[in-house]
């Protein structure tokens, strides 16, 4: 796959050509945050951005989607995306958490859903310029393009206001086909890039992790009973922010939904959050983790052992989303499982 070495206005002329062609959905201020959004100009894309309020995970797993129509006949028809579009400016811990979604979601029985965003996504990563205050991605191993995988195009800026694109699949070589006077990149360009990664390696650190993250599922092992659970749980307003906000949260609810004529209606899912009082709650009125402890001990046993056990991945990816979204403070991964560490 090859690798182009672009200018500023370069790049700015691609990325234009890129809006021609594609539904491109890029990184743009929404006051003093950022956000993914519809991308209609060059001008409008922020690739310097910290974090983004939500991840992208948004266009592949929307937070409302209808899965079905239905009659009174009992005729039903699945509604299927068709719309080919493409991300652009993921950072590579999101696309870290978008590859373990894509093998979440395809392991024993495959989500045709899920997969009908995924295989008509375009993926370009960029390298992190700027640090969020909460990041600890590179306590993780997500830091860097070069700690990720299942995108199209990586992008990384250089000091000289040159970028770098290298293409990681077909789709990402037709696209850097669109720059044809593009320059090939010196062995300085990419020790340059190198330096950047050792450099996030060791910035996107604003939490430190006390224990190497493979080591996480036999911690969390033994540390069921540990009073941190309920030290942390009493001060839960069970809001589910660090559920919504997470680019590794993929419990969703289903609904049934009929139309005003009564006779035809919709099935969809959306976002759930096991932080709140009702996920676990069944029929009969049967709760199966009516305390807050609980629910807020299944959260991180299924970041660091129940998603680990099922795909060999731990599912915090260290975005650091969960930590500035908590009113209460007490979703902080790295200083909860540094708890474990120390007092078990």
């Amino acid at each position: 796959m090859s690798i182009k070495k672009v200018g500023s206005a370069e790049f700015k002329g691609w990325v234009q050509s890129l809006i021609k062609k594609h539904t491109v959905y890029g990184v743009q201020a929404k006051e003093d945050r950022f956000a993914f959004d519809v991308l209609d100009a060059p001008e409008d894309l922020r690739l310097d951005y910290d974090v983004t309020i939500l991840p992208p995970k948004k266009y592949i797993q929307p937070q409302k989607e209808v899965l079905l129509t239905f009659d009174e006949n009992g005729v039903f028809e699945s509604v299927m995306n068709e719309e080919s579009f493409l991300i652009l400016g993921v950072h590579p811990y999101d696309m870290v958490a978008i590859s373990q979604m894509d093998k979440v979601f395809t392991k024993d029985n495959r989500d045709e859903h899920y997969m009908a965003y995924r295989e008509r996504a375009t993926i370009i990563v960029s390298d992190v310029q700027t640090a969020s205050k909460d990041v600890f991605a590179g306590c993780m191993g997500t830091s860097t393009g070069e700690e990720c995988s299942g995108h199209d195009v990586l992008l990384t800026l250089l000091a000289d206001g040159s970028s770098l694109l290298e293409a990681k699949t077909e789709k990402g070589e037709a696209l850097l086909d669109l720059i044809p006077n593009a320059a090939e990149p010196h062995e300085g360009d990419l020790e340059a890039r190198s330096a950047i990664w050792e450099s996030n390696r060791k910035e996107l650190r604003k939490h430190e992790l006390h224990v190497a993250p493979s080591d996480l599922p036999e911690l969390l092992e033994r540390s069921y009973d540990h009073p941190v659970w309920n030290e942390k749980s009493e001060l839960c307003y069970a809001c589910g922010s660090c559920n919504l906000v997470c680019p590794t949260c993929y419990c969703f609810n289903v609904q049934d939904d009929f139309n005003w004529d009564l006779k035809s209606g919709t099935r969809s899912r959306c976002w759930d959050s096991c932080m709140v009082s009702s996920f676990a709650k069944v029929a009969g009125d049967h709760d199966f983790r009516p305390l807050a402890a609980a629910r807020y001990r299944h959260r991180y046993y299924r970041k660091g052992k129940y998603v680990p056990d099922m795909i060999g991945e731990i599912a915090c990816v260290g975005c650091g989303r969960c930590i500035t979204s908590c009113t209460a403070k007490i979703a902080n991964p790295a200083e909860v499982y540094n708890c474990l560490l120390e007092k078990v």
